[in-house]
């Protein structure tokens, strides 16, 4: 019979602590003898690759990958490597720096310059392909300069069937993805973190901030520089599970169970805050925080450039949004 153990934490992560709030307590149970093939798997692959260049953003994946790659292949042949834009939040890059320091990851910071592209600034629903085009280009020149065999992103198993056309631009760069090789998904990725005593191991997801953009509207600095104030606001206030969308002149707030109460509670005080911000609105969406909330979107106009990564891009929504009217362009899109 296979042994299954249910794994928790022991206290709060930084992250959460950062942010406000009580990290999750357990995980799900695993298999374990699926778990320890698949951990071994991915040993197998790093060793396969011999030096790695890693695209390092400082989420869940990435800095698992970063911290496993360090312990099969040492220091010397590894190098995780931060795209570092206005579209990188910077509560992510302090999370990803704590990591370099505490667990001795040997780390580099490089421009990226996707906010100079007119078909990323145009923002269609393939955006990610041009950004990912952009820092794998970047991290494939690392590689080549200082003699990395290869480069590595943070995708897992979850990633396969979702709309990421950002793999498409993986694919073209020839950056291979050992987490999805070896078959990890998500849950085991936190699992396996926390076995580590990685900070991460309960942290949000916390994609660019480009994503809280609709598609086709577009991408600004400015727009960036407003939504990451708007969340770092709430994350004051405690939140941990929600994002600020942007619509133009609304503000559109997903939000946990938990986040949600605080939202109602402070009401008053968030839209004043959010106006300060330059928003003329700002809206709670009953239907609250969700992952991929983004590809709800309407009428989604991609670019030439990209073709899909095996997955099918998303459809139209259809039903009634769950927003009362948040203004034009924010209908249905997330």
């Amino acid at each position: 019979m296979r042994e299954k153990h249910r794994t928790g934490g022991t206290g709060a992560s930084s992250a959460a602590r950062r942010n406000g709030a009580a990290p999750a307590t357990a995980l799900p149970e695993v298999d374990e003898a699926g778990l320890a093939a698949r951990a071994a798997a991915l040993a197998a692959i790093l060793r396969e690759c011999g030096s790695v260049v890693i695209g390092y953003s400082g989420g869940v994946d990435s800095v698992f990958l970063a911290k496993t790659a360090l312990d099969v292949l040492g220091p010397g042949q590894v190098l995780a490597v931060t795209g570092a834009s206005a579209s990188y939040p910077e509560v992510q890059r302090e999370m990803a720096l704590e990591c370099v320091r505490r667990f001795g990851i040997p780390h580099l910071e490089v421009g990226t310059a996707e906010l100079s592209d007119p078909s990323y600034l145009a923002n269609p629903s393939n955006r990610c392909y041009f950004c990912k085009t952009e820092l794998w280009g970047r991290l494939g020149e690392v590689a080549r300069e200082r003699g990395y065999a290869a480069v590595l992103d943070g995708s897992n198993a979850d990633d396969a069937g979702d709309w990421r056309p950002g793999l498409q631009a993986a694919k073209e760069h020839a950056v291979r993805s050992p987490l999805l090789e070896a078959g990890l998904t998500k849950s085991e990725i936190r699992t396996l973190s926390a076995r580590l005593g990685l900070p991460t191991w309960d942290q949000p997801a916390a994609p660019c901030l480009s994503s809280r953009l609709p598609y086709g509207l577009a991408v600004t600095v400015e727009r960036l520089k407003q939504v990451e104030r708007a969340e770092e606001l709430l994350r004051g206030r405690g939140l941990r599970a929600f994002r600020v969308r942007h619509h133009g002149d609304v503000a559109r707030i997903e939000a946990g169970p938990a986040e949600t109460a605080i939202v109602v509670a402070d009401a008053t005080a968030i839209a004043r805050e959010l106006r300060s911000l330059g928003f003329a609105r700002a809206l709670l969406d009953v239907e609250g925080y969700r992952r991929g909330a983004l590809n709800e979107g309407l009428g989604l106009v991609r670019l030439d450039g990209a073709a899909a990564n095996g997955a099918r891009e998303p459809r139209p929504a259809t039903g009634v949004d769950a927003v009362a009217d948040p203004g034009a362009g924010a209908r249905g899109a997330a």
